[in-house]
């Protein structure tokens, strides 16, 4: 009963306050409302206006100090600010108590107070007390400036502003004051409040010990003060900076600590590291059943497996680590604070419209009082500039989760690699591994940017539809009917244009492969004058990717159509709804004009929800690539033992390269004894490297067991160079210590080298090892191994790519008894039967078993496989093996092979592998960024044949690439009006010209649809007849229709322009990079030629034409809005001026300083690509040395470096954001407040125009600067393309008037008179007043060291080098007068490295389709290829995969001789045509030679002496010259150079 009496009187009491509170809201709406000078009671003054900001601060108190406890920065000193602080805080809490004091005196003296007067003084007390303690607790916990309290003390001053005017008011009155305590103390707060507000605006010293006083550069952000980081004030310093020098990377801010990949990859990785716990127990726990094959992909329809496989709900099976969750538990609270600023921005969005509709309102109330209409126009302004402040608030949150994501999936990833299985590496390809580092994990911080629009949008949409329905009623669900019909059209747009694009990528990526085959093997097509009918082949393939394009824009400019006029069919269809249903429905300026502010804001909602669902699908199925990738086997690091007492041993041991395969090696049995010298032969693929990889750990162990004693040094068959100098190679993270440095470089010749680099050891080493030599290569492979001091040296192979003598003099320096490393165990793979007589053990491997083991004597007794293999050859035809056995001149090879197949014997078994580095080469070339710096250039691979022979080269060769490439990196500055003007002219100057008409008559539309509404809201509501409203709703829908078609139009005309534009550039970059001089290619990496042909034509096809839409589009509704504004309130013009200049003065800042970080962005985006290439192919050496964690910590620094310079570009966007949007809100206040001046002769039509258009130009003017910025971005790929189609052009291919008879040359006679030749202008001769004259069907081998000049002869006869003085004459034909096509196609050549297309073998044979089969087929039998390729299913149309990869490098030497044997010209080059192929093949082709080129002439560069012994003549090179010219015989009998060179080779005595 006493419960309920209480509830009662609850009830009771609840109903007074609430009649009480209604009453005091009437009285304070009656008192303020309909007066010309408005007051608030004071009770409404005392009680509400006081509270509000002490509630507000209890609010935030409680989250704040536990955030507080949970972030401490450190401890901040007490300085003077904060003293000032904490006394006014006390002082404040004084004068607030002395009111209470005073309120209790005065009921003493008998006059009685409301309750009021006790109770607010009190709490605001409280209140004032607890501030205090906050600006000390603060200062514990090391916060420089107070967000929280600034609100607080604005709320304040704010909130007494009213009581301010009030007292004055009161004291002018004829009342005059009667209270003084109050009045004085009221002052003295104001006066404190006010203080504390300006104090709060000053930063606190940084805490004590803080990164802030040790960083030499740090990011201000950390001292930023709330108001700073609330406006990015804090960045204007960079903008300053960057708008008077242009930035460089050291004048980028050190990274935030939080955002560097110390602090985010773990956090990621220790999460992830949870989930596959849990997973892992939770399979235990459920059964052990394998998911079922091929689940998810038998589903049929468009979707790609893997989408398919994320959007299987169901899956059964065991339970999959999850990645999104641990991304969410890593990075998800972070990223909803910014969820929360778009929570309440969006609701903010809601508030101008009804402030719009109140506005219009006043304009139709003629004896409103006019301080109605000012306080509309300011809080219009400022709802406005909170939209900003918190858009970008929460713009700032979402980037930097996306950076952060970033950051931590690409270290996870690169921590995955360095450990991946074998097998696992095979299923997913390097190409694919670098795509999870760029695309996917871009796709993810892309996402983060717009994840938060899959809720807010939803909301948005409901709340407008709902306000909507409040303005028209059921009218709005005519409208709401044409926006879900649109859905469906936009949705086929999407998928089709989806469907086009899948396509054009595949187009783009064969023709990029296309280049990049014709780059590599530029030299060849040369040398075969092949360059028309791979010319066409490319224009084949980029027309299909044009015509697709096409498709695309059409879609584009559909859906561009749909996009605008949506909006306007929604409000035609809602009107003509609303005013057709009901004769009494009229439609006024009010609520047409707020009807159109809410459907704009429709527009967006509705425009991004699609983009934001195709997103998450897109990054859905990179999730699972990801998660696929983290999820698979490691390497097992336990798998050598390593705490054996025998030094290296196996037993029994069974190995794979993974488990689903055969085993590679069986049955190994093998125990070396500490300190002995091992040899491993075999033939090709027999298993000699995997028996290394095997010791290594690196191949899975099916069983038995494996141990090594002690730390490994690994030598690789292909030496794994790093970009980086010289000694960092050699040292290897190894401190430095000279003398032993010295004999290092000293036992592995490298002595002489250093002598021949420019920087000597300090001379940078492109990336793989690209400026040194095959052999120098390997001898610092070497050398590191050496310096490393191991107690296991496994060498695989080291020999094979140097020259005979200097073999020797490693084997006996270094590896022999007598070297430096006698007393460690060595396990030396060879090919050089020479050395075996001095090794301790020989160890036979066939077929993956050891058919042999015992000394070099007793395997001879076996009488074995090996004494045969001794027999068959003499020991002098095998000498020089070694020199010749270059396993091919890994320039040529893509990648020195990793742990997977680092031998040349496994490569036929592997083309999955190699395929993978051709795709992992085209994705860093078209990754590599617009610009490449001189440390990471994308990775770039060249084919220097003439590296044999310029040893000196690299000297002059550094300096000049280094000169390229810097001057690359200096695009700085604005860019010129030459190259806007060099783009029209592409588009088509008249067209460009029609284009900006259309978009002028477009806008001309809108702006007569909307004048026609402010008219027709006009209309008097007397003459509302049906007629006049028909007309009105013909002619509304007639302007909207023109401006749909008028879009539409314009986008059309735009994409043709474009389309034209992008076909000429990439003709005339094509048509000129077929006819550069092969010397640009020796001094150009390729990867920046390439750069050219993927990223920079990609910006001109696709990116360059939407960045033009954009900007037109922004550009024309700016412009409108500004007509429409001056038209309806012509004073508006005197604001124009201040604003454009304000503007324009933002722009220039923003653009200087926002391009020059592009540009460093994507200069340090490129190191991130190369050092991942190079780790992938050098893991296994990297985890035979121990340096895992050296190169991870290595990888971290280089993405930090990288996100050093995105960040700034991020805040940049802020900053700018806040600025324009500042000056866009501006341009509201001034409408509104100039509307509400000229309210005497405006009608509420044309107030509704101006406003509802002014609070669309925010957006406009935001992106006018973005599409600026961007536009000067992109254009700089036309000036690129532009000059890379100029570049100097080699002499014409034909020349008409000196056409050779088709016959030439008859007889195969060559003079070479007085010939000097040089590389490039500025270099010193190659080739020194030669003179010989060779007869037709003559033999003449030309011999010489290294350098000598022997390719630059052969090349000087096919003018890929131009005469610097003298003349050749072949048959009496100078060839320095006839074209190119005309000479090359009378030679042959069979170069040095044998380079193959991917496309057919009979293309490779014959590419313009002259021969017959049958030829074809002879040329095969001849060079002993018939066999092989008549056993391939595909015969003469068998595939060859890109660089021939799947044939062995023996079998593409073969593919080369068939095309000479195929052209069969009079005269034929061998260029150390067999230097990879074993002895027996050798001997055929040079038999082959001997027959089928009997009456040529014939010039071999030799290797192995043997093979030209019974040659006509020798021409022996020394330094440029000729140094002897004879028959073999009488050389040798000179005892010159010749003879010495032959004894080395052990051909004479």
């Amino acid at each position: 009963m006493l419960v309920r009496t209480f509830c009662v009187f609850d009830d009771l009491r609840l109903t007074i306050g609430l009649i009480s509170l209604v009453f005091i809201l009437l009285q304070v709406a009656n008192e303020t409302l309909h007066t010309d000078s408005p007051d608030l009671p004071v009770c409404f003054q005392l009680s509400v206006l006081s509270w509000l900001p002490c509630v507000y601060l209890w609010l935030a108190c409680l989250p704040y100090l536990f955030y507080l406890q949970r972030n401490n920065k450190g401890y901040i000193m007490m300085s003077m600010l904060n003293r000032v602080k904490t006394v006014f805080g006390l002082v404040l809490w004084i004068v607030c108590w002395a009111d209470l004091f005073g309120t209790f005196h005065e009921l003493q003296q008998g006059k009685t107070q409301a309750p009021i007067y006790f109770v607010t003084p009190l709490v605001v007390g409280m209140t004032m007390l607890l501030a205090t303690f906050l600006i000390q607790f603060e200062r514990l916990k090391g916060v420089q400036s107070s967000g929280v309290l600034f609100i607080f003390w604005f709320l304040s001053v704010l909130c007494a502003i009213v009581p301010f005017r009030s007292k004055i008011i009161l004291a002018k009155s004829e009342i005059g004051i009667t209270d003084k305590l109050r009045f004085t103390t009221f002052y003295f707060y104001f006066a404190l409040i006010g203080a504390e507000l300006i104090l709060c605006c000053f930063n606190e010293k940084p805490p004590l010990f803080s990164d802030v006083d040790t960083d030499p550069n740090p990011c201000p952000q950390t001292t930023a003060g709330f108001l700073s980081t609330v406006t990015f004030w804090w960045f204007t310093r960079m903008a300053i900076k960057g708008y008077k020098n242009p930035l460089e990377a050291k004048d980028l801010w050190s990274l935030n600590k939080r955002d560097s990949s110390e602090q985010v990859v773990p956090k990621l990785l220790r999460e992830w590291e949870v989930e596959q716990s849990n997973a892992a127990r939770s399979t235990q726990a459920l059964y052990s059943k394998p998911l079922p094959a091929g689940e998810g992909n038998h589903v049929g329809g468009e979707s790609s497996p893997e989408e398919v496989e994320v959007l299987l709900s169901k899956k059964k099976g065991p339970k999959k680590a999850s990645f999104l969750r641990s991304l969410i538990k890593a990075f998800g609270p972070y990223f909803l604070i910014g969820s929360g600023f778009k929570l309440l921005q969006d609701l903010i969005t809601f508030v101008n419209p009804q402030l719009l509709s109140l506005l219009i309102l006043f304009t139709k109330q003629k004896e409103a009082p006019t301080w109605w209409g000012y306080a509309l126009a300011f809080l219009m302004f400022f709802t406005a500039f909170l939209q900003t402040l918190i858009l970008h608030q929460h713009f700032q949150y979402c980037f930097v989760t996306g950076m952060r994501l970033r950051t931590a999936i690409i270290g996870a990833i690169y921590r995955k690699s360095l450990v991946i299985t074998n097998a696992a590496k095979r299923t997913s390809t390097v190409g694919e591994i670098v795509n999870l580092m760029s695309v996917d994990a871009q796709r993810f911080m892309d996402l983060t940017t717009f994840l938060n629009m899959l809720w807010s949008a939803p909301l948005q949409i409901m709340l407008a539809l709902y306000f909507l329905w409040q303005n028209l009623g059921p009218s709005v669900l005519a409208g709401v009917a044409v926006m879900i019909l649109l859905i469906p059209f936009n949705a086929a747009i999407a998928m089709k244009t989806r469907a086009y694009q899948v396509e054009q990528m595949q187009y783009k990526d064969a023709r990029i492969k296309l280049m990049n085959e014709i780059l590599n093997g530029i030299k060849v097509l040369k040398l075969y004058a092949w360059e028309n009918s791979f010319k066409n082949k490319v224009l084949e393939i980029r027309q299909k990717e044009l015509n697709v394009l096409r498709k695309t824009a059409y879609l584009g400019a559909l859906s561009t159509m749909a996009w605008t006029s949506a909006p306007f069919l929604v409000a035609l269809t809602t009107f003509a709804v609303y005013v057709t249903v009901d004769k009494n429905n009229i439609l006024d300026a009010e609520k047409a004009f707020v009807s159109l502010s809410l459907f704009n804001i429709l527009r967006f909602p509705l425009n991004m929800l699609p983009q934001v669902i195709s997103s998450i699908v897109q990054a859905s199925v990179s999730l699972k690539r990801i998660q696929d990738f983290l999820s698979h086997d490691e390497l097992d690091l336990e798998l050598v033992d390593r705490t054996n007492t025998a030094t290296v041993t196996v037993v029994n041991g069974k190995f794979t390269w993974a488990r689903q395969d055969p085993p590679a090696l069986h049955n190994i049995n093998l125990m070396v004894p500490q300190g002995s010298l091992l040899a491993v032969v075999g033939h090709v693929g027999c298993g000699k490297s995997s028996l290394i990889s095997a010791l290594l750990g690196e191949m899975e162990k099916q069983e038995g067991d494996i141990s090594i004693r002690g730390s490994v040094a690994y030598v690789p068959q292909q030496a794994w160079i790093q970009n980086a100098i010289l000694r960092d190679n050699i040292l290897f993270g190894k401190a430095y210590n000279e003398p032993k440095y010295r004999s290092c470089l000293e036992a592995c010749a490298l002595t002489p080298d250093l002598e021949v680099l420019p920087g000597g050891d300090m001379t940078e080493i492109g990336e793989k090892g690209i400026n040194l030599s095959g052999g120098q290569r390997q001898r610092v492979s070497l050398a590191r191994a050496l310096y490393n001091e191991a107690d296991v040296y496994l060498l695989d192979d080291p020999l094979s790519a140097v020259d005979a003598h200097v073999a020797k003099h490693i084997f006996d320096q270094v590896i022999g008894p007598e070297g430096v490393l006698k007393g460690k165990t060595r396990i030396l793979v060879t090919h050089g039967i020479s050395f075996l007589p001095q090794v301790d053990n020989i160890v036979v491997m066939v077929e993956g078993r050891v058919s042999e083991m015992g000394s070099y004597q007793e395997l001879l007794k076996q009488n074995g496989a090996f004494a045969e293999f001794l027999r068959n050859y003499s020991l002098e035809d095998i000498i020089e093996e070694d020199g010749a056995t270059v396993a091919f001149d890994e320039e040529e090879e893509d990648f020195p092979d990793d742990a997977l197949s680092n031998h040349t014997d496994m490569v036929d078994n592997e083309p999955v592998v190699n395929e993978a580095k051709r795709q992992f080469i085209r994705q860093i070339s078209i990754i590599s960024g617009d610009l490449e710096n001189p440390r990471g250039r994308s990775v770039r691979k060249r084919l220097c044949s003439e590296r044999k022979h310029v040893e000196p080269d690299p000297e002059k060769k550094l300096p000049k690439v280094e000169k390229l490439i810097l001057a690359e990196t200096a695009e700085t500055g604005r860019v010129k009006a030459k190259v806007f003007w060099e783009y029209a002219k592409a588009v088509g100057p008249l067209l460009s010209l029609f284009i900006a008409f259309l978009y002028g008559c477009q806008n001309a539309a809108a702006i007569g649809a909307n004048i026609w509404l402010s008219q027709w809201t006009n209309d008097a509501v007397g003459n509302g007849t049906k007629v006049d409203v028909s007309t009105r709703v013909g002619v509304y829908a007639a302007l909207g229709l023109a401006q749909g078609i008028l879009v539409m139009g314009s986008s059309f005309t735009l994409a043709i322009g474009n389309i034209g534009a992008a076909r000429k550039l990439h003709c005339a970059l094509l048509d000129n990079k077929f006819h550069t001089p092969q010397s640009f290619f020796d001094t150009t990496p390729i990867g920046r030629v390439i750069n050219r042909f993927s990223k920079d034509i990609y910006v001109i096809d696709e990116a360059l034409p939407s960045t033009v839409l954009m900007f037109l589009g922004t550009f024309f509704s700016s412009l409108s809005t500004m007509i429409v504004i001056v038209s309806s309130t012509p004073i508006f013009a005197v604001v124009i001026a201040p604003l454009a200049f304000i503007y324009v003065f933002v722009q220039r800042f923003y653009v200087a300083t926002s391009r020059q970080l592009k540009r460093l962005e994507s200069v340090s985006r490129s190191p991130i690509y190369s050092h991942f290439s190079e780790t992938l192919t050098g893991s296994s050496v990297i985890r035979a040395y121990g340096r895992h964690n050296a190169f991870v910590l290595l990888n971290d620094m280089k993405v930090d470096e990288n996100q050093k310079s995105y960040y700034p570009g991020i805040v940049s966007n802020r900053w700018l954001g806040v600025r324009i949007e500042f000056i866009g809100n501006c341009i509201v206040l001034f409408a509104a407040l100039f509307a509400v001046i000229g309210k005497a002769h405006l009608n509420p039509g044309l107030v509704g125009l101006s406003v509802s258009y002014a609070l669309l130009v925010t957006m406009s003017l935001n992106w006018m600067v973005r599409m600026t910025s961007d536009l000067e971005s992109n254009i700089v790929a036309v000036e690129r393309v532009k000059e890379y189609s100029e570049t100097k052009t080699e002499a014409p291919w034909e020349v008409e008037e000196k056409k050779p008879s088709p016959d030439w040359p008859s007889h195969g006679n060559v003079e070479f008179s007085d010939y000097s030749v040089r590389y490039r202008e500025g270099l010193e001769l190659v080739l020194k007043n030669l003179t010989l004259s060779v007869k037709g069907g003559e033999k003449i081998g030309i011999v010489g060291r290294t350098g000598a000049g022997k390719s630059s002869m052969t090349l000087c006869l096919f003018r890929l080098l131009e005469a610097a003085g003298g003349e050749i004459t072949i048959d009496g034909v100078n060839i320095s007068e006839i074209g190119l096509h005309d000479l090359r196609s009378k030679l042959t050549i069979i170069p040095q490295e044998p380079v193959l297309f991917s496309g057919s073998l009979r293309m490779n044979l014959d590419p313009f389709e002259k021969y017959s089969d049958g030829e074809v087929w002879k040329a095969l039998e001849l060079s002993h290829l018939n066999k092989f390729v008549s056993n391939q299913p595909a015969k003469l149309e068998l595939e060859c995969s890109e660089g021939g990869e799947n044939l062995s490098v023996g079998q593409r030497q073969l593919v080369c001789l068939a095309r000479a044997l195929l052209r069969k010209t009079r005269i034929l080059i061998l260029d150390e045509a067999t230097a990879a192929i074993d002895l027996e093949t050798d001997d055929l082709i040079q038999s082959t030679i001997r027959t089928q080129f009997e009456d040529c002439t014939v010039f071999t560069i030799a290797h192995r002496l043997n093979t030209i012994m019974d040659y006509t003549r020798v021409l022996v090179l020394d330094k440029g010259k000729i140094a002897e010219f004879d028959t073999p015989t009488n050389l040798l009998s000179k005892k010159g150079i010749f003879y010495g060179m032959a004894k080395d080779a052990g051909l004479t005595q």
